[in-house]
Parts: structure tokens; C-alpha cells; sequence
């Protein structure tokens, strides 16, 4: 099942990551621009993906940096990196300073992107389906359901969790994968992780191993299972 979890992860968050950014000029000032719903976000990114890595995964492959950068430039602007990684801290989340949890949530965010990056270059068009959206929209917090065809042509259900944000723009926070929580997922592993050698060592391994503490995280807290 964790298998699938990460196999599935990786193309959770290409719908969200690997969209093309358009040179776009802003709109005037005293037009204001229309709002996306967190549906059309996830369906114009998914739309998207297909020409953003087709025909380009040779470059990319050989070319880890750049891949870092196009998700650098177009995830955080879907993703609410911050509170998303306050969940994932749980109750650690009150005991950090705010330092601590700008560090994690960066620490955190490089070694999430740096693991799955390469999974994208896996996609091709067609395989996320947006499901159509049943009951009104919550004015802060909704779900959008997809289903996502896997390489064996198995289909996974895979939901995103969104808020609205301060500024009012929709947000995604968490990833549910066959009912499984990316958030809930994490932060059993990081409270463990961190009852261990501390919030601050933890960050530490974050920052100086980053992907590398993240595997080694994972396999360990697999193996207490």
C-alpha cells in the first residue's frame, strides 16, 4: 500500500506542480480578475500537464535543477505550504517558535519536491479526471475528487483538500490518496521523528539531507509497523 501511496503521490502533485506558467500581462487594475474554483484550478493544471512534460522528458531528466525550478515557480502559488506544514507538525506546530516553523515548512517543502520530481516526467495527457462536484462550495474549505489512471491502467481516487486563503485565493493543503491523507500520513511520521532527536535536529537532517532524511524517515517508520 505505501507503494502505491508514493507511486500515486508523485502524480497527485504533478496536477498541481508541472503546469506551465503563460506570459500573461496582469489584468488592469479596475478589472478584476475572475476567480478560479479549486475544481477549475486542478482541471486547467491537469489540462495542462501533458504539454508542459511531453516531448521535454529527455531535457528534464538531464536536467534536475530545471525540473526543481518549473515546480518551484508554478506549486507554491496552488499550495498552502505554510499551513499545510503546521498540520504536518501537529501539536509540535505550538511548541515551535515561528522561526522553527518557517524552517520546517521550507526544510520540509525542498525535500517533498526534490523525492517526487522526478515522477513527473511519468505523466503523460489524460491520466487525472476530474470528478464532477457534487453539493455547493464551502466558502472556506472544499475537496475536489479526481481519479488518476495509473502506468497498469488502474484507477486511484485521489481528493485535494482547499481553503481559501487571507487574500481570498483557493489553496490546496493536503492530498488524499485512496482515503489515505498525505498530511495525517506525515505527521505520525514526523511526531515520531521527532519525540525522537527533537524538533530542531529534525530540521537540521531537513535542511542538510533533504530528501535523504525524508527516505530514511519513511523506511524507518515503515519498518516499525
Amino acid at each position: 500500500m505505501l507503494r502505491r501511496l508514493a507511486l500515486a503521490t508523485v502524480i497527485a502533485f504533478s496536477t498541481l506542480v508541472a503546469a506551465p506558467v503563460s506570459a500573461q500581462a496582469a489584468p488592469p487594475a479596475e478589472v478584476p480578475a475572475v476567480q478560479q474554483t479549486p475544481a477549475q484550478i486542478v482541471q486547467s493544471i491537469a489540462d495542462q500537464l501533458g504539454t508542459a512534460i511531453e516531448g521535454n522528458q529527455n531535457e528534464l531528466k538531464h536536467d534536475h535543477e530545471k525540473l526543481i525550478g518549473i515546480i518551484d515557480k508554478v506549486f507554491l502559488p496552488h499550495f498552502a505550504i505554510d499551513y499545510a506544514s503546521i498540520l504536518v507538525l501537529g501539536r509540535h506546530a505550538r511548541e515551535a517558535t515561528p522561526a522553527q516553523r518557517e524552517r520546517f515548512a521550507k526544510a520540509f517543502y525542498d525535500s517533498i519536491t526534490h523525492r517526487y520530481a522526478e515522477g513527473l516526467l511519468n505523466y503523460t495527457r489524460g491520466r487525472v479526471k476530474v470528478l464532477p462536484f457534487n453539493g455547493d462550495l464551502n466558502d472556506k474549505r472544499t475537496i475536489v475528487r479526481t481519479q488518476v489512471v495509473l502506468d497498469d491502467g488502474k484507477l486511484v481516487s485521489i481528493d485535494y483538500a482547499f481553503r481559501k486563503s487571507p487574500t481570498g485565493d483557493w489553496k490546496a493543503y493536503d492530498v488524499i490518496i485512496e482515503g489515505i491523507s498525505y498530511v495525517t500520513n506525515y505527521r505520525n511520521q514526523v511526531d515520531a521523528e521527532i519525540r525522537k532527536i527533537g524538533i530542531d535536529q529534525f530540521i537540521l537532517n531537513l535542511e542538510t539531507q533533504g530528501e535523504k532524511a525524508l527516505s530514511a524517515m519513511e523506511q524507518e517508520n515503515k519498518g516499525a509497523k
